[in-house]
């Protein structure tokens, strides 16, 4: 028979798989024989729940998204906003919004890339355990959450955690934009490749992003900002080596955090 151990990482590989909910109303034994379930039947097509529908296209997701992410003044109406809006089918599969957290009037703004399992349940960015990192890695640059924004590209998890499609990056991304607009920070940090790649509109990867500095903009801000990207913290778990790269991105945030103002930002 495993061992308590065994068990308890095999759970934990389930979890990181994207295998964190219950199906059945009550546990199995899967150490007894038992007889096997014949599979139901599936439902017949008139009685199978139909998805709230969506828009046909990424181009006219982006339209209306860059529409109703336009009126919002406020952190609030952007919120009521991305509640109101059906343009992303992810929202249809997820437990809830997950819009961001800290301080909206911060210097710095931090953009991950996706939700998970403990951020879907609790509608917060980062509060699993690669948020309890990043955490952790901030606050050894004297950083956290009453001192910093952060928010991801997408405002809901994709099932199983996969990687977000391009239709969902589309949907969401006028809001991410608006967002880093509404709470104008003085330096934009990108979590993780896919939101660096998004938001700077690059092809590289995140090895050849990080540790340089970029000058980003969108349309609805009123003044470029220096930008730069680091290593997703869930990277940083299964590849522990990269750690020293990524406390000397801490240091050259920290560095350029505290010169803002005294020079333009590097191209």
């Amino acid at each position: 028979m495993p061992s308590t151990w065994d068990l308890a990482q095999l759970l934990r590989w389930q979890m990181e798989a994207g295998a964190d909910e219950a199906i059945l109303a009550t546990p199995v034994d899967r150490f007894q024989a038992v007889a096997p379930v014949a599979a139901a039947a599936p439902p017949p097509p008139a009685v199978r729940p139909r998805a709230a529908p969506i828009l046909s296209s990424p181009a006219a997701v982006n339209e209306t998204a860059q529409h109703a992410a336009a009126q919002a003044k406020t952190l609030d109406e952007l919120r009521a906003a991305l509640d109101a809006f059906d343009g992303c089918a992810l929202k249809q599969t997820a437990t809830n919004l997950v819009f961001g957290d800290g301080n909206p009037a911060a210097r710095i703004m931090f953009v991950g890339e996706a939700p998970g399992a403990d951020e879907d349940r609790r509608g917060l960015p980062f509060v699993g355990v690669s948020g309890q990192l990043l955490d952790r890695m901030l606050g050894w640059i004297d950083l956290n959450r009453e001192t910093f924004f952060i928010t991801n590209m997408l405002f809901w998890r994709p099932p199983g955690n996969r990687q977000p499609t391009p239709g969902e990056v589309a949907a969401c991304l006028p809001f991410v934009e608006r967002m880093i607009s509404l709470v104008d920070p003085e330096l934009l940090v990108m979590v993780g490749g896919s939101s660096a790649k998004s938001l700077l509109g690059k092809s590289e990867g995140i090895k050849r992003l990080r540790g340089r500095w970029f000058t980003y903009e969108n349309a609805f801000m009123a003044r470029p900002i220096p930008a730069t990207a680091i290593y997703h913290p869930a990277y940083l778990l299964r590849s522990p080596a990269e750690k020293r790269a990524a406390w000397q991105d801490l240091l050259a945030i920290r560095e350029k955090l505290d010169g803002l103002g005294e020079s333009t930002p590097e191209q």
